[in-house]
């Protein structure tokens, strides 16, 4: 194997929750990044040292390799002392490996899928219907991020888990709690393995008391498909089971809101591209949800541990090391998106990017959030007749699932 010399990449965009908050600095950053190669050894104070892989193609080759590098046993960045301080753990998809990966995610598998999830169009016609009364409601001024893009998906995800309307608040605060803890806006308290530790054991409170619940009755949704599932003819073990209720109820509406309010502002902020999809909606509307997802890349990274000595492009990994797979500068990567930091909705290529993943842990609800932007864009695009950015725009400081907190718009309809 050949190791590429050099010291390691200066920068902190990766392990930085503050850098988060410009995303248009971290593209540029990234993008500059990607001249220098497209593996770099990062070391900073407070982290154990990680390589981040930003090559497009070099994230694929990782996650198609799951055995070689492993979700175990730290699937998400963290600094040594939130590794070492954890108090709760939480055991979803994204912590697992073969076998138990597959045999869990079999559980709940049959809901996401493009023949279960197309029954739902009904519904999110009424609810891009909602979405349309808020604006008419609004008088011309609205925080798009926090009155349109976080309920839409949160009622979606909530509803096939079968919760009540009542806790739907309860839940968005919890998560955006759990994905927001870095965020000063959005942490409850200050950050801690103490307060982490809260948060989740709110969640695991929550679910426990609804396992209880769909096991003494079992109705037709996703809660009780997780909680009378079994695996190799056993009940599910409760921190399993609840995190299986995490995975769904979290990243089946968070990162979806994030791609929703990051898809407005791109279309504000490139008129040309906006009056294109307003000129064609039925027939660039699917290109244009998925230049969406490849601009907001709403997961940021996953790492994975590598099992054995190997290389990727070149550079030597040893058994151990921790490999950062960044999906949002992959999907900057030049050598496969012409001029990258151009939003363009009539990109041929756009559906090559990358931010649901790819392999064996491709994202479960990947065909829903797609539906569920397509159906509120073809909705709200053909009213705006006049819309613009209505004070400055806010994003998640958050290394690893984020997007906007806020989006004020000005607008005006047909």
């Amino acid at each position: 194997m050949k190791k590429r010399a050099g010291p390691p990449a200066p920068n902190d965009i990766f392990s930085d929750n503050h850098r988060w908050g410009d995303l248009d600095d971290w593209n540029r950053t990234a993008l500059a990044l990607h001249a220098e190669g497209g593996i770099h050894r990062i070391e900073r104070e407070g982290f154990r040292p990680f390589w981040a892989v930003i090559d497009h193609a070099a994230v694929l080759e990782v996650e198609r390799d799951p055995g070689l590098f492993t979700n175990g046993p730290e699937p998400v960045l963290a600094t040594n002392a939130q590794i070492e301080g954890r108090q709760a753990v939480i055991k979803s998809l994204i912590h697992m490996d073969a076998p138990d990966h597959g045999k869990y995610r079999t559980v709940i598998a049959d809901w996401f899928k493009p023949r279960t999830v197309g029954r739902l169009e009904t519904r999110l016609d009424e609810l891009s219907a909602k979405a349309i009364a808020k604006l008419e409601s609004a008088g011309g001024e609205i925080d798009f991020a926090v009155e349109v893009a976080l309920p839409y998906p949160l009622e979606v995800i909530l509803a096939i888990l079968g919760l009540p309307e009542s806790d739907y608040p309860r839940m968005l605060m919890l998560t955006q709690q759990l994905f927001g803890q870095e965020d000063p806006d959005l942490q409850r308290g200050e950050v801690s393995p103490e307060v982490q530790a809260q948060v989740i054991g709110d969640f695991n409170a929550y679910f426990s008391q609804l396992t209880a619940s769909r096991r003494a009755e079992s109705t037709d949704d996703l809660a009780s498909a997780i909680a009378n599932g079994e695996i190799d003819g056993q009940t599910l073990p409760e921190l399993e089971t609840n995190g299986l209720y995490i995975i769904a109820a979290t990243a089946g509406h968070d990162t979806t809101s994030s791609a929703m309010a990051g898809g407005m502002q791109a279309l504000i902020e490139h008129p040309d591209q906006l009056a294109k999809l307003q000129s064609a909606p039925d027939e660039l509307m699917v290109n244009a949800v998925e230049e969406m997802l490849r601009w907001t890349a709403p997961v940021r990274h996953f790492m994975r541990t590598a099992q054995a000595d190997t290389e990727i492009l070149g550079q030597e990994i040893a058994e151990g090391e921790w490999v950062y797979l960044s999906y949002k500068a992959a999907n900057l990567d030049p050598k496969v998106f012409d001029d990258p930091l151009r939003f363009d909705i009539e990109r041929d290529n756009a559906a090559r990017q990358i931010s649901f993943g790819y392999g064996v842990h491709f994202c479960l609800g990947a065909q829903l959030a797609r539906l569920e932007l397509r159906n509120l864009f073809a909705h709200v695009i053909p009213r705006l007749a006049t819309v613009e950015l209505a004070g400055d725009p806010a994003t998640m400081k958050t290394t690893f699932v984020g997007g906007h907190k806020s989006l004020p718009i000005r607008y005006s309809l047909t």
